[in-house]
């Protein structure tokens, strides 16, 4: 281990002289922020991997299709789970040694895919897979310690955007992988990509050294875990439980005392898993609240247009399209956010995050409410997709930026990783009712189920609320707040 590593794992000392001469000797701006990019790309496209093989997942793994879900719901609960839990131990011993943590979990769990043929080695594989979604909000955290300040908003606004931009673009390569080759091929791609990004990320990245001391909060982090896998697992699984089963019922009133009672606890922790005098401030909580829309109104396109293409035209309302060729129709959805990125970041300079927070949500607002009349068509899907594209593009640019704003620099993991589970848990949210709106209206040609056009009425005009609930709780974050400093870890460049 390097004497770098090794300083990594103490949060009680300052770097050696030694130490800080190679921080001074450290790569460019422009190479650490397409470093985190490439990295958070390569996560974000761990959750779009197995779309493609959905339907045969019972067949390739043996399953039955109930159980072949929790390939997909296991990844959700892991990246839920370990995001805000690895953003505190990046804050008290690193954020770079934890990302080279989470890749080196994310390719294992791409190997174990690979070599799996059956469901329980799987769903472990896609376990760790999840687990390194908690790199993106990771990477965030480190552009505010490293990054000149004249750098940092438009580096902020790249990186979160690959949360959308790695599953929009991967879809579709993982499609025409899926329809051309063994299905193990997925996983293997995977496994290389996380590869490259530890090479990087490893020489590129420089140590963490601004860190926090105190100990682990293992505690909260069990009752973090179990509260929120219960709320969890009895939203996502509830139209296949029954909502009002028993088990349904008792995860999500169970995960919701877990969650009080851990509430109570962490309030009188010294060192907690999350702060939540912190979180409860204001601009921070109306943040979270306003993540929740964005992440629900971003996974209504790829919950409900997907159907929409693929669904056959029958009845007049499918569109008729193989898997390829709709990834690519939502593909401009992820291309927006990307080129979009760097003009969020002026807006949120020049006007504040908070305006550029609205102006996304007003944006997607009118995507989905065009879509309410707009669907009937190839170009209107594309059209949604990319609009939408537009407003979450500058939603997901100001929201880190809103929430670094109000925390301090020793916090500023564990507040991202928080912010990550609330955009999941609206994402949660969104498939679950989507999916219960089109499974409960829809017609039957030749013994198939296709969803009506009412039912797709339905979920663009609940899409363009929810947003436009978003916008609302937007308008109450304070225009101006106490702000935290930069507080770069290590020397900035000098830019003219």
């Amino acid at each position: 281990m390097s004497s770098d590593d090794f300083s990594e794992g103490r949060a009680d000392r300052s770097p050696t002289a030694a130490e800080r001469a190679r921080l001074t000797r450290r790569p460019s701006d422009r190479a650490v922020t397409t470093t985190l990019a490439l990295t958070g790309l390569i996560a974000a496209f761990m959750q779009t991997l197995v779309t493609p093989i959905i339907p045969e997942l019972p067949k390739f793994l043996h399953a039955t299709s109930a159980d072949a879900t929790w390939v997909l719901t296991a990844t959700l609960l892991a990246a839920a789970i370990s995001t805000p839990i690895s953003g505190r131990l990046g804050d008290m011993y690193g954020k770079r040694r934890i990302v080279l943590t989470l890749l080196i979990l994310m390719a294992a769990g791409s190997i174990i895919c690979a070599f799996s043929s059956t469901l329980i080695p799987m769903v472990i594989g896609r376990v760790f897979q999840g687990v390194g979604l908690g790199v993106i909000s990771l990477g965030i955290s480190i552009l505010r310690d490293v990054l000149h300040p004249k750098s940092l908003g438009g580096a902020v606004a790249l990186v979160s955007a690959t949360l959308g931009v790695g599953g929009a673009v991967g879809l579709p390569i993982a499609a025409i992988i899926a329809q051309n080759f063994d299905y193990h091929y997925l996983f293997w791609l995977a496994t290389l990509l996380t590869i490259l990004a530890i090479v990087l990320v490893a020489t590129i990245i420089p140590v963490s050294t601004l860190r926090v001391g105190g100990r682990f909060d293992f505690v909260g982090a069990l009752g973090f875990g179990l509260g929120l896998v219960g709320i969890l697992l009895a939203v996502s699984k509830g139209s296949e439980w029954g909502w009002g089963s028993p088990l349904t019922l008792g995860l999500f009133i169970g995960g919701i005392v877990v969650l009080l009672i851990w509430g109570f606890v962490e309030l009188r922790t010294k060192d907690p898993l999350v702060d939540l005098r912190v979180a409860a401030r204001r601009p921070v909580l109306l943040t979270n609240l306003a993540s929740i829309s964005v992440g629900f109104a971003f996974f209504i396109t790829t919950a409900a247009l997907p159907v929409l293409l693929e669904a056959s035209t029958a009845t007049g309302v499918g569109l008729g399209q193989t898997l390829i060729i709709s990834s690519l129709c939502l593909t401009p959805l992820g291309l927006v956010m990307f080129f979009m990125s760097p003009v969020a970041a002026r807006l949120s300079n020049s006007r504040g995050p908070r305006t550029s927070l609205i102006l996304g949500g007003i944006i997607i607002t009118i995507a989905f409410a065009l879509a309410v009349v707009l669907h009937a068509q190839i170009w209107h899907v594309i059209l949604t997709s990319t609009i939408v594209g537009f407003g979450v593009g500058f939603a997901y640019a100001a929201m880190p930026t809103l929430i670094m704003r109000a925390v301090p620099p020793t916090e500023t993991a564990a507040a991202n990783g928080l912010n990550s589970v609330m955009r999941t848990l609206g994402s949660t949210v969104a498939a679950t009712i989507v999916g219960v709106i089109l499974a409960s209206n829809f017609v039957l040609s030749g013994g198939v189920p296709i969803p009506t056009s009412v039912a797709f009425q339905i979920v663009f005009a609940m899409g363009s609320a929810v947003a436009l609930a978003g916008v609302i709780l937007a308008l109450f974050i304070p225009r101006r707040n106490r702000a935290y400093g930069n507080t770069a870890s290590i020397p900035v460049q000098r830019q003219d």
